[in-house]
């Protein structure tokens, strides 16, 4: 690319996220975190039901580190975060690229409320690097940072902008329409919202909740309506987390879409697992939020239609 061609908003952009990185690294080291780096290319992913991966040879690229950041959990390490590009099949849009960049966290001997925390100091530092203090601005409005975060669960989301119950959107199969049409553009608007307590049905790799088997302990943030984060208190009993996977490959088998292998390795490792808690955060969405950014081509060196 010839000198000039970005223009300048963007060659700002670029040099905000190089001090956000840098931001994001600091508040892990000083919260007693290692860096890790994981192999991009692995034999097979995780099933899940609405994510298609990129084939590189007979294994594939991966769409997030979590199999190889548990199975390090599982073999003693205790606090690690890893920066990584990752890749996802034929996602393009404002807001997605089949190539992107992923923060993701773990820490043992925690639930999905540590990493509520965790989400509110990261974000809080992440701001300041880029002269933001307690305030950010998003679609000309400001979110406040720095008084306690909403907590909303998935059930009372439904109740107050769903127009109908949790339950019902799930016995009609309008749960995800409902979540991305009317929940999820109100989240986040005056101050981030941690969405939580997901029905079972939603609980991906989370564990369910002691004394309420309904709801499984999992998160998303928002901020000014963009998810930014998806989090877990990790499920660590690979009976049912098998289980998991081969539902989520009886809907892919129905949809017409590939079946992939099961993960073998990661299972076997999973029964040595500690109690522990996860959350995957996209790193080129927070550089969005964070420089108010309408597209992620304004973040990012390049675009697949630049290459």
């Amino acid at each position: 690319m010839r000198r000039g061609a970005y223009p300048e908003v963007r060659r700002n952009n670029l040099r905000a996220r190089t001090r956000i990185l840098g931001e994001v690294r600091r508040f892990f080291e000083e919260n007693g975190f290692i860096e890790v780096d994981t192999p991009h290319r692995i034999p097979v992913p995780i099933p899940e039901s609405h994510i298609d991966v990129t084939q590189s040879g007979p294994w594939v690229l991966h769409p997030s580190p979590e199999i190889c950041m548990k199975r390090m959990l599982a073999s003693g390490f205790d606090r690690i975060f890893q920066i990584c590009r990752c890749w996802r099949d034929a996602e393009r849009g404002s807001l997605h690229l089949p190539e992107f960049t992923m923060l993701e966290w773990y820490r043992t001997d925690a639930d999905y409320t540590s990493l509520m925390d965790d989400c509110e100091g990261l974000v809080r530092a992440a701001a300041a690097a880029v002269g933001l203090r307690g305030s950010i601005f998003r679609k000309g409005g400001t979110i406040d940072l720095s008084g306690p975060w909403e907590r909303l669960t998935v059930k009372d989301a439904f109740s107050r902008y769903g127009g109908m119950g949790m339950e019902e959107a799930l016995e009609r199969d309008l749960f995800d329409e409902i979540m991305v049409c009317d929940i999820e553009p109100r989240l986040g608007i005056e101050k981030p919202t941690i969405l939580m307590d997901y029905p079972a049905a939603r609980g991906s790799l989370a564990r369910l909740k002691a004394g309420q088997p309904e709801v499984a302990e999992r998160f998303e943030l928002y901020i000014g309506g963009l998810e930014l984060a998806n989090a877990f208190s990790e499920l660590v009993d690979p009976d049912e987390q098998r289980s998991r996977f081969m539902a989520e490959n009886d809907y892919r088998r129905r949809a017409a879409k590939p079946v992939y292998d099961l993960p073998e390795k990661f299972l076997a490792d999973l029964s040595g697992m500690p109690p522990s808690a996860g959350i995957a955060l996209g790193l080129d969405r927070l550089v969005m939020l964070l420089v108010d950014a309408d597209r992620i081509d304004d973040v990012v060196a390049f675009t697949p239609e630049e290459l």
